[in-house]
């Protein structure tokens, strides 16, 4: 787009003799709405074939004789600037739909971006409201909140079924749980997360899908989902403790290993562990799964149960009972370790979400859920500019270990 000339824009200033930042913002205003004014003139002309001073009927005037300008219907817009009031023109035969504001639309297309913006940082509609109130001295109603955030629906639909990439090295997948409202009433529900890394080690949301609370049935369902879209090949998925899981993955992708996520390994094995002893057994916790070799994990895993079996035998009892899924990572090096250590990866997204959505301790819908997690992811990904440390080395270790997928 063009800037206005220098000395145009000089001309104007010298002859507004302009005393205050309030009267600026009073003139852009103004001009906002002659060239939206403007605009809408010449898409008309356009429409008839003819300019407002000529008449239709001759050779040399091209259009539908019996098509003509009608007046004009006032309408109100808001924009960051404030509301403004525009003319729209009207043709007799009603073929005219504005073009740069919609026929039904009442909201300039920054606004809508202030308002999506705000929305994906979680806040409320009702405060969403009051902050453009505040900000644009514009009023909206929470309603036209919600109606702006459904217009991103088929923009969710097409992210949600995009094609992926057929091979991923690492993919993270968890749940978090929100209050919906179905039926009348609110009832929990699972928002399914999968994060994949991709082979150049980057992160991607590779979707969110919402169900009835966290099963594995519908973790099923979701791997599936994403092999339709292309993904042929994981090396290695890293799930939280949910039973049948590891079944779910092994009928979908049959090659792939499978590693617990230790966060809700430590997590779910120490929930009833005293205040004073926590610190001292998680630190004893840590030798395990910091060993060097699962050998040594073993005999750390042992001399644990012996300090700390009689006084609590369930948090021993549940390392002993997911070894399969907890040793998984000793099979690789320790560059490819790091990165499932703690899966601080997808921790640290569903900590962003809750985070975002803290303030919304319900949800209409699930559409209204989903949509609120795709514009939060969205933002999320906007600072995941670099890759995976020391990912040159993974990748390394990683053609070693699968060489039939380099």
């Amino acid at each position: 787009m063009n800037a206005v000339p220098a000395e145009i824009l000089e001309e104007y200033v010298k002859s507004q003799n302009f005393t205050s930042t309030e009267e600026v913002m009073n003139a852009m205003k103004e001009m906002f709405r002659d060239v939206i004014q403007q605009v809408m003139e010449n898409e008309l002309e356009a429409e008839l074939g003819y300019e407002k001073s000529e008449r239709t009927g001759s050779d040399e005037v091209p259009g539908d004789p019996r098509n003509y300008r009608n007046g004009y219907s006032q309408k109100t817009v808001k924009t960051q600037l404030g509301e403004v009031d525009v003319k729209v023109p009207r043709d007799r035969n009603g073929k005219y739909e504005p073009q740069i504001i919609g026929k039904y639309s009442r909201n300039a297309d920054g606004m809508e971006g202030k308002i999506l913006a705000l929305y994906s940082c979680g806040m409320s509609q009702r405060d969403i409201a009051e902050q453009i109130k505040n900000l644009y001295d514009v009023e909206i109603s929470p309603e036209l909140v919600s109606k702006i955030s459904e217009k991103i629906m088929p923009e969710v639909t097409v992210w949600q079924s995009r094609p992926l990439e057929s091979v991923y090295p690492f993919v993270f997948l968890d749940a978090v749980h929100y209050k919906v409202k179905e039926n009348h009433t609110y009832v929990t529900k699972a928002a399914y997360v999968a994060l994949g890394i991709t082979m150049d080690g980057v992160k991607d949301i590779l979707g969110v899908w919402i169900g009835e609370h966290e099963s594995s049935k519908f973790w099923l369902s979701v791997l599936n989902d994403l092999k339709s879209r292309g993904v042929l090949t994981v090396y290695l998925f890293c799930v939280d403790g949910l039973k049948g899981f590891a079944e779910a993955i092994e009928a979908v992708y049959p090659y792939a290993s499978v590693q617990r996520c230790l966060i809700h390994q430590i997590r779910s094995s120490t929930k009833f562990v005293g205040y004073k002893n926590i610190k001292a057994l998680r630190s004893d916790l840590k030798l395990v799964y910091k060993a060097v070799t699962e050998e040594e994990a073993l005999e750390r895993l042992c001399e644990f149960k012996e300090k700390w079996g009689k006084q609590y035998p369930s948090c021993v009892k549940s390392w002993e009972d997911n070894w399969d899924v907890l040793r998984t990572f000793f099979a690789y090096p320790p560059e490819v370790r790091k990165i499932l250590y703690t899966t601080n990866i997808i921790e640290g997204l569903n900590r962003q979400f809750r985070q975002i959505t803290k303030n919304k301790p319900s949800f209409t819908s699930d559409d209204s859920l989903r949509n609120m997690l795709y514009l939060a992811g969205k933002r999320i990904q906007e600072h995941w500019t670099s890759r995976c440390r020391n990912w040159n080395l993974v990748v390394n270790q990683l053609s070693v270990m699968f060489p039939e997928a380099s």
